[in-house]
């Protein structure tokens, strides 16, 4: 009965779409009629402007939001099973039907109800790997005990009518703004081509017909698509603003629900490292997991989402100060959860709180073989057309392979404009006899941050000729690139050079020589020689 109130509200909003539809069709019908009688080249507008709204209106399809994901049955994670039961008894819920595992670097549940959400359905709580490899056990429990907070709220049930209202504004909005704006453009343009034919017959009265028609329907039916357009919007405004509101409350009753059942510190510790955990995801995923997928190859098996936690492990400095104070943002109507920090104040201004689970242990330990989860995890998770890609035998095999195919396809701006400019191939030799011949500032104009600044297009240069020696010497076998979990990927020269252990800093020492005032291309003519020897 809880859900009643909500899911009454969720219906009229739903059904105020509908109404809102059929008034416009109404319109439309009413206008039609009249042009038919006092303005005939106009009559077909109201029919235009009809259609994206009866597409609107009769959206069968509604995105389920589904995200693909590993089932873990109680016989394979007995330890997770028993979590999340012991903590839907002490929430006051049913557990879940389905715990699915995920990828992505959080937690949700959804719930399959029918009848207006006043049936109940499967219940499926999604639980991300990255959220077990980085929080601790007390952290995930207070985190599962948010998800099941919102069953014991019967939150979920209303999942269903409110997506369904949304698809339905926002669809109704882009069908306006691309069909409508589409036929119009081309019923002006095909006018205007009438207009051009007429003129070049002779025959003016037919032209003066066919421009009128174009500036009818440039005019009245761009005024009648900003109307339907703000019509939907306004609508579409205020039926967000009314759902969104309710899921912040929502989340500050599922707030509440965890700091009763897991204690204060547990839930303010959750919420402070899961926007921690979702930037340095982000950052896994494109630095390290799936850095060889343009080469062609992924991490070995088990890493391309395990790895995430060798990334944490290795950055927890840097994580700590990210963690130390959420992120600050203003509140917005438009916001499905109230900001961080907001939640984090309500929880603490909480008076009574429960003893604290102070379990310190990873999460993982809540899965039986975290490592054949994670392998197994890959099989439903990646994409399909990148599970049958092969596996590197190591991240630094991976990581020199990825740099090698990236030095073979490797161009650049400063690599076309040297293209341009000696009509010849741009190789980092060119360059330096293009330097030689005093022609530097001239290659500087072609690039596109020659905006007058000359040290900006010279620092250009220098970057791009030190990308450029990169990938030559990278694509010849003579750069090592060195893996690191606590840095961005480092060259080391194959063979020493004088004054430097790895050649990196002679490397740098030398492009900014070569491209000074007065130039001196010598250091650099001297290192891509000693490499060269070396091979």
């Amino acid at each position: 009965m809880r859900a009643l109130p909500h899911a009454v509200r969720a219906v009229f909003l739903l059904m105020g779409f509908y109404l809102l539809g059929a008034a416009l069709l109404t319109a439309c019908a009413i206008a039609m009629y009249v042009l038919l009688h006092w303005a005939p080249v106009l009559s077909s507008i109201p029919v235009i402007l009809s259609v994206p709204v009866l597409r609107g209106l009769f959206v069968l399809r509604v995105p389920t939001g589904t995200r693909p994901g590993l089932l873990l049955t109680e016989a394979e994670e007995p330890r997770l099973w028993h979590t999340v039961r012991e903590l839907a008894e002490r929430v006051g819920t049913d557990p879940p039907s389905e715990i699915v595992l995920t990828a992505d670097p959080g937690a949700s549940v959804t719930e399959d109800a029918r009848f207006l959400a006043l049936v109940p359905g499967t219940r499926r709580l999604h639980l991300g790997l990255p959220l077990l490899l980085g929080l601790d056990e007390a952290q995930v429990r207070a985190v599962l005990a948010h998800e099941l907070g919102h069953y014991a709220h019967h939150d979920t049930r209303l999942v269903s009518l409110t997506v369904r209202g949304r698809t339905h504004v926002l669809r109704t909005i882009q069908h306006s703004e691309s069909y409508a704006h589409w036929r119009r453009k081309n019923t002006v343009r095909r006018h205007l081509r009438k207009a051009a034919k007429a003129a070049a017959r002779g025959r003016a009265r037919k032209r003066r017909k066919h421009l009128r028609r174009a500036i009818l329907w440039r005019r009245y039916s761009g005024a009648s698509l900003r109307m339907l357009i703000r019509l939907y919007t306004a609508y579409g405004n205020h039926y967000l603003r009314s759902t969104l509101a309710v899921s912040r409350r929502q989340e500050y009753a599922a707030d509440r629900a965890a700091a009763r059942i897991t204690g204060r510190a547990a839930t303010v510790s959750a919420l402070r490292e899961v926007p921690v955990l979702e930037t340095a995801h982000e950052q896994y995923l494109h630095g390290y997991a799936l850095m060889g997928v343009e080469a062609g190859l992924l991490p070995p098996h088990g890493e391309v989402f395990g790895g995430f936690g060798a990334l944490l492990a290795a950055r927890a400095p840097e994580l700590a100060v990210l963690r130390a104070e959420p992120p600050l943002s203003d509140p917005s109507p438009y916001d499905s959860h109230p900001p961080v920090a907001d939640r984090i104040e309500r929880i603490e201004e909480l008076l009574a709180d429960a003893p604290g689970d102070e379990d310190a242990r990873p999460a993982t330990a809540l899965l039986t073989d975290p490592g054949r989860t994670a392998r197994a995890l890959e099989g439903v998770a990646l994409a399909a057309d990148l599970r049958g890609l092969p596996r590197a035998p190591g991240w630094p095999e991976l990581l020199q392979h990825t740099m090698e195919h990236g030095a073979r396809t490797f161009t650049s701006p400063l690599r076309r404009a040297l293209a341009a400019h000696t009509g010849g191939p741009a190789t980092a030799g060119a360059l330096l006899t293009v330097i030689d011949a005093g022609g530097l500032d001239a290659l500087a104009a072609r690039l596109p941050a020659a905006t007058g600044e000359p040290a900006v297009a010279r620092g250009a240069v220098r970057e791009g000729l030190h990308e450029m020696v990169l990938a030559e010497l990278t694509e010849r076998g003579l750069v090592r690139w060195e893996f690191s979990w606590r840095r961005a990927a480092r060259p080391v020269l194959a063979h020493p050079v004088v004054g430097s252990a790895d050649g990196a800093d002679a490397l740098a020492s030398a492009v900014t020589a070569a491209v000074a005032r007065p130039p001196d291309t010598a250091p650099l003519r001297l290192l891509l020689a000693h490499a060269e020897a070396g091979r």
